[in-house]
């Protein structure tokens, strides 16, 4: 019997649901079946999604497509219309077994905007236990998001904040660090509002530091995507004593003018950013850091755009994610007046640029020095700060060895095990 495919586009929180899924299917009906996991963060995920299936389909005429996830969440109808697909089920039902099937209405999609209790599969046992052959792992500790950005439809399709207790992070975390794994991602929509919702309010480094504490085993931590305005002071004290976690934190900061934060109703403001960066490399000298940023946001002007580029050097921003912005439906932002298209490419390629600058800057920093390396394939792998290397050498897939930086190329760093 054929093993059903699962496809995964977009964030971490959809990777680890489908190892999720992964875990459910062996008796849910769908052998020889295509589970699509869509992200729907930009229009062009969505268009990728479409054209993922339509190619499937292609490759597979006689095998069943089940789409799931926030592009199906968020748009149900367009994906069954599709003659490619056989059935459309919501982010709720794609982790619930009753669900999970290859038979059912072609299209169930319930509203997720309703759900408040934990989700099931973050409570039950089994706990996930392998990431198909990856050498890091997920630990998804919140789902949902209570906040309404201007540009974003995430809530909508996620539905509101629900957070995992704490007992139940490090439970998970134990399991995977049992299983092999040496580095942990803790994930979720909005992980700075991890416990908002929970009977003691405990809060995202409360929660990593007890992770810690009870998983000593645990050789790497890392964070997902941090909000800037509501990364706790536990997690600056986290970042200065315990050296488990990793010196590289993601921040969801959009951009860097204080207009445009306005209008996207981010929470931040630049100094607030910078203020960030600045604590956290107080508690930790050598942390990098990457950045979500939107380019040509409407309404945004040159200068108001200057201002987040001069912040890629000024904040020293290491890794960026670029978007150049991306009209969502039913969002208050696509009512606002556009910036032109080729505009928002052309900002977005200098941004991209400037982060290429930042990337390589670093890169050549580490020339000359040892690193630890995580190795996840073909002699390759990722350092403490994120950054990714190639060694001279045969390695181990999933090992953590030292390594001399000898030189850089545009993407990665190069190196040689240290005897």
């Amino acid at each position: 019997m054929a093993k059903p495919k699962i496809i995964t586009l977009g964030c971490r929180l959809n990777a680890f649901e489908s190892e999720v899924i992964r875990e459910r299917i062996l008796d849910a009906n769908l052998d020889d079946a295509i589970i699509v996991n869509t992200c729907a963060v930009t229009a062009e995920a969505e268009r990728q999604a479409r054209q993922t299936i339509r190619k499937l389909r292609r490759q597979r005429p006689e095998t069943r497509i089940i789409v799931t996830g926030c592009a199906a969440q968020l748009t149900p109808d367009k994906f069954a219309e599709m003659p490619e697909v056989d059935r459309v089920i919501g982010n709720a039902e794609k982790l619930d077994p009753a669900h999970l099937t290859a038979e059912g209405p072609r299209v169930q999609v319930s509203d997720i905007m309703t759900i408040r209790e934990t989700a099931g599969h973050l409570l039950e046992t089994p706990l996930i236990s392998g990431f198909g052959g990856r050498t890091r792992a997920f630990v998804q500790i919140q789902q949902g998001c209570d906040h309404r950005c201007t540009f974003c439809t995430i809530p909508f399709a996620r539905g509101p904040n629900r957070s995992m207790p704490p007992a139940r992070v490090a439970e998970q975390a134990r399991t995977l660090v049992e299983a092999g794994f040496s580095e942990l991602v803790l994930t979720g929509v909005d992980i700075c509002s991890y416990g908002a919702d929970l009977p003691d309010r405990p809060t995202l480094g409360q929660a990593a530091a007890r992770l810690l504490r009870e998983v000593p085993e645990l050789k790497r931590l890392r964070l997902s995507s941090l909000d800037p305005a509501a990364i706790d002071d536990g997690l600056f004290r986290l970042l200065a004593e315990e050296p488990r976690l990793m010196p590289h934190l993601h921040l969801s900061l959009q951009a860097a003018d204080d207009m445009v934060l306005k209008r996207m109703k981010r929470r931040h403001s630049r100094a607030q950013a910078a203020e960030v960066c600045r604590r956290a490399r107080a508690a930790r000298p050598d942390v990098v850091f990457g950045a979500d940023l939107i380019a040509g946001f409407p309404t945004e002007s040159q200068q108001m755009f200057e201002n987040t580029f001069r912040a890629v050097e000024e904040m020293g921003l290491t890794y960026l994610h670029v978007f150049p912005y991306s009209p969502r439906p039913d969002t208050p932002a696509a009512r606002m007046p556009q910036v032109d298209g080729s505009e928002r490419k052309e900002r977005a390629a200098r941004l991209r640029a400037a982060g290429d600058e930042q990337r390589l800057n670093f890169f050549g920093s580490q020339v000359g020095h040892e690193v630890e390396v995580l190795i996840e394939a073909d002699s390759a792998g990722h350092t403490a700060h994120y950054a990714p290397i190639r060694l001279a050498a045969e390695t181990t897939p999933g090992s953590l060895i030292r390594a001399r930086v000898d030189g850089t190329s545009m993407d990665h760093m190069l190196g040689m095990p240290v005897a």
